[in-house]
């Protein structure tokens, strides 16, 4: 068993451009749960003219199946080709920005995972690159799945609810459904389960077996909270997690 890494000082590591830019190659491929998240932006998306921000995005694979319509931007710690829509930064040390814009859709997915104490200073900083009709649409790892097993990395294990009720302070959550169900904890890859799954809960059954979430949100309420009084409520909430949470270890993404 274990919990997430930490440094000699038992500070949480969060790792770096020369992790992230090796480790990230590996999504170049559009995966299952990045071909689902299209399905659900495209929807909102609907056929007018729409901005969206892909943070975290890696090598922007998801710009390959959105629509035509959709003006695509990312930002990510490691950028491998250099292009006007997409900015290198680490958003751990950095405010989430994108040279003053606003979006009509912000995505997240395989994002918060490696937050740690910062989760709620960058929920303030989405809700504030959003126009006011925008959405968020985030993913979260289930947690409270029977095999609590995580990719090694993770810095923000916390079970789905306090997740959610956290997520929910900045946001007003308008649905959530699990990615996929699934025995052993992973996104499933065979064709045939894959064309089963539905995005809807199952009572009992999506508490113990839904892989990950997506959540679409939209704007919550402006708020005044300082980042050093964010920062702090995160320090607390995470320390919390740390003493709570215990999760056996995989590597998946």
């Amino acid at each position: 068993m274990g919990v997430p890494r930490e440094s000699a000082d038992g500070e949480v590591k969060y790792y770096k451009r020369d992790f992230w830019s090796k480790e990230n190659v590996k999504f170049a491929t559009p995966h299952y749960r990045m071909r689902k998240c299209a399905g659900v932006v495209n929807k909102i998306a609907g056929t007018g003219p729409c901005d969206l921000l892909d943070i975290g995005c890696g090598p922007a694979a998801l710009k390959s199946l959105l629509r035509q319509n959709i003006s695509y931007f990312g930002i990510d710690i490691a950028i491998h080709e250099e292009a006007p829509n997409l900015i290198e930064s680490d958003i751990v040390e950095s405010p989430i920005s994108f040279q003053g814009r606003k979006f009509d859709i912000v995505v997240a997915q395989g994002v918060f995972e490696y937050m740690g104490k910062f989760q709620e200073q960058k929920f303030a900083e989405i809700n504030d690159l959003l126009k006011r009709d925008g959405r968020f649409v985030a993913s979260y790892v289930n947690f409270d799945h029977r095999a609590q097993s995580v990719y090694w990395p993770y810095s923000n294990i916390q079970p789905l609810g306090e997740f959610r009720a956290s997520l929910a302070r900045f946001f007003t959550i308008e649905k959530y459904f699990p990615t996929s169900h699934n025995w052993p904890h992973s996104e499933p890859r065979r064709p045939l389960i894959q064309a089963l799954q539905v995005p809807i809960r199952l009572p009992v059954v999506s508490n113990y077996l839904a892989v990950e979430y997506f959540f679409v949100c939209s704007r919550g309420p402006q708020r005044r909270t300082t980042r050093s009084r964010i920062s702090a409520i995160g320090r607390g909430r995470t320390g919390e997690h740390r003493r709570r949470q215990t999760v056996g270890v995989s590597r998946r993404p």
